[in-house]
């Protein structure tokens, strides 16, 4: 009898040891590597100096106003941000799609990524041929969103951001471990140090991983130091979100936002509101039909998220010309007012 416990313990011991292997395996690995959109006939490639990005000058004489452009949690370089850059490039602005991890030189992992890498991308593209330092915006969505706000708070001189589906706080690291065990790292570093950070509580339900996010913001008030103070941002701010968004609370996030931006004195930033659009909600018209299909399963619908886009992106270029690249009485670049809110 005491032999097969033994053995019957072995056993379990082994399958725990294999199990335990097999989850931290899981755990950390690295997730497989992004796609990497090539340049094309207009852009470059930028490698080196602790940048992997693609570049698109404006063309004809300058001084051009710029924008740094940031994708989200899909990493490296896709080419639905490439068709952001395109259309910036061809309304005159100088656009930086920025990497900033699981690309060539950067980490695997969506966590502790430096804020330095942001800033280090602004530096240089204040010093390219043709663009004016002093007309420099920002455009992000989803992670990128909310690392732009983050870097706009912290980088003097930003005069104009353009935020789709935003945070209005740091988020824990993307990572298994933060998802499934706690809060081990933050999304962002910044001299080395993680920026604090909002924890995911609860475990993903039907719609996803909407309901750790919605966890983590009921502690919000036990953890104020993750807010994103949009307040310390001097410039002007426009937030794009859709109300069917499966996959993080973007519009309560935006009104977050705009609620402390109030409270705190900064500046009300223009709302732009979706029903019918989700996680897809901002960007350039999609490549075909299977491109909306596949983006709606983060909400609303094909018809829903293409219109939300359609009229969302002019009133984006609209506002990045007001802000940074226009002078309003210029008519070549000419100035559209948004209203405050706008819902559809």
């Amino acid at each position: 009898m005491k032999r097969r416990w033994k053995i019957a313990l072995g056993v379990l011991g082994a399958l725990v040891v294999v199990g335990g292997g097999g989850f931290a395996y899981m755990l950390t690995r690295p997730p497989p590597p992004a796609k990497i959109a090539d340049a094309g006939p207009t852009g470059q490639r930028i490698a080196g100096g602790g940048i992997f990005a693609n570049y698109y000058p404006a063309s004809g004489t300058g001084p051009h106003p710029a924008i740094l452009l940031l994708g989200g949690s899909e990493g490296g370089l896709a080419s639905d941000v490439r068709a952001q850059a395109l259309l910036l490039q061809a309304e005159g602005f100088g656009v930086l799609q920025l990497a900033y991890h699981n690309a060539p030189g950067k980490p695997a992992k969506l966590k502790n990524i430096p804020i330095e890498d942001f800033t280090r991308g602004l530096d240089w593209l204040k010093k390219q041929p043709g663009i004016d330092p002093a007309r420099i915006g920002i455009v992000g969505y989803s992670k990128g969103a909310e690392a732009g706000l983050l870097v706009a708070t912290r980088y003097p001189g930003i005069r104009a951001v353009a935020l789709g589906m935003p945070s209005s706080v740091v988020w824990d690291g993307m990572s298994g471990e933060n998802y499934m065990l706690g809060s081990f790292s933050s999304s962002w570093s910044a001299k080395g140090e993680p920026v604090p950070h909002l924890a995911y509580k609860g475990r993903p339900d039907d719609r996803g991983l909407m309901a750790v996010f919605e966890g983590g913001l009921k502690e919000l008030d036990e953890n104020p130091a993750a807010i994103i103070p949009v307040e310390r941002y001097k410039g002007r701010l426009l937030l794009v979100c859709g109300e069917s968004e499966k996959l993080w609370p973007s519009c309560p996030m935006t009104d977050q936002i705009v609620a402390r931006a109030a409270r705190q004195g900064g500046a009300a930033p223009i709302v732009l509101r979706y029903k019918d659009a989700g996680h897809a909600v901002m960007g350039a018209s999609f490549a075909d039909a299977a491109a909306a299909k596949k983006w709606s399963k983060l909400g609303g619908t094909a018809e829903g998220n293409a219109a939300a886009r359609a009229d969302s992106w002019p009133k984006i270029v609209a506002f990045l010309k007001a802000g940074i690249a226009a002078n309003r009485q210029d008519p070549k670049l000419p100035y559209h007012p948004l209203s405050e809110t706008t819902a559809h």
